[in-house]
């Protein structure tokens, strides 16, 4: 089957009474009947946190504002019928109603709206990305009408426009250093500094795929100790190795990490070519650094 990827934005949002917000999903997708987080696919350029109030406002009626990060986690699934495995990398948010009013979607990709306590949620049949997120056993899910594909669509990406999701590290060690690596020549930002970390694999976690581009990328061991935050750059005219402009969109998910027994930074082979070093900078050496947007923000520093 083709691998395809796409990249999703949600929300939990509970009510004074601890009740949490479920929509059910329609005869359009993959899994009708099965309740999940309101959320969805992020259009083309569009800011995680932008996609999670859209897609709050189609399928609830509800506006809502962002009040924290929640997780960031990944998902196959097949869809035969398609001839797609999808890969769905989704980006959890905290929310809290800000106006509207509560109705059920049309003619969409879910058909009902309500509020749930937890022990209600148990009892229902739950996408297990939304049973992780609100801290209940993930049970698999089966299809109610097994080879057929969704009505729901998962086009292909266009030659040149390129949705991309990647995993980044605030990495440090005991001495409170930081760990940074250069971007190569023949990439957008060569000669700058950026955080360790990458574009993820079809069907690897976050997390995961972070703590393997750490040993390709600076070959260090590290521990992922919570995530920090997200960030969204769109490019429309970005140029790379590809040597044309590519409408370039990237969503970045940015951890803390802890490597407990530093030894000297070095790019290994596996790196890809990207990574043309890495260094590890006590904290008084880090302003001034020619340093990517989202390194100086995780580090709090401006950009050069």
């Amino acid at each position: 089957m083709e691998q395809r990827r796409r990249i999703g934005a949600y929300g939990v949002c509970r009510d004074r009474a601890g009740r949490v917000l479920l929509v059910r999903g329609s005869d359009r997708v993959e899994f009708p009947g099965v309740w999940q987080l309101p959320g969805g696919g992020l259009e083309h350029g569009e800011h995680p946190e932008a996609g999670a109030r859209r897609e709050f406002a189609e399928e609830t009626g509800l506006a809502v504002e962002v009040t924290g990060l929640l997780a960031a986690v990944a998902d196959v699934t097949p869809l035969p019928g398609a001839g797609v495995e999808l890969h769905t990398d989704r980006i959890v948010f905290a929310v809290r109603v800000s106006g509207g009013a509560l109705r059920d979607e049309a003619d969409g990709t879910t058909d009902l709206v309500r509020w749930s306590s937890i022990e209600e949620a148990a009892g229902l049949p739950l996408m297990p990305f939304t049973a992780e997120a609100l801290g209940l056993p993930v049970t698999p899910l089966r299809r109610t009408a097994p080879g057929t594909a969704p009505r729901a669509s998962y086009p292909p990406p266009t030659a040149d426009r390129h949705q991309r999701f990647a995993a980044y590290g605030l990495v440090t060690d005991p001495a409170g250093r930081v760990l940074l690596t250069m971007i190569a020549d023949g990439y957008p930002g060569a000669g700058w500094w950026h955080l360790p970390g990458g574009g993820t694999d079809h069907g690897e976690q976050p997390a995961g795929g972070l703590l393997r581009e750490l040993v390709e990328e600076a070959g260090q061991l590290g521990r992922v100790v919570e995530l920090l935050m997200v960030h969204n750059l769109h490019n429309p005219a970005a140029l790379g190795p590809e040597g044309r402009p590519l409408d370039w969109h990237g969503v970045r998910v940015v951890y803390r990490v802890q490597v407990e027994n530093p030894t000297e930074a070095r790019v290994t082979e596996l790196a890809g070519g990207s990574t043309a070093e890495a260094a590890w900078f006590p904290p008084d050496r880090l302003e001034g650094l020619p340093m990517t947007e989202v390194a100086a923000l995780a580090t709090g520093h401006h950009v050069v």
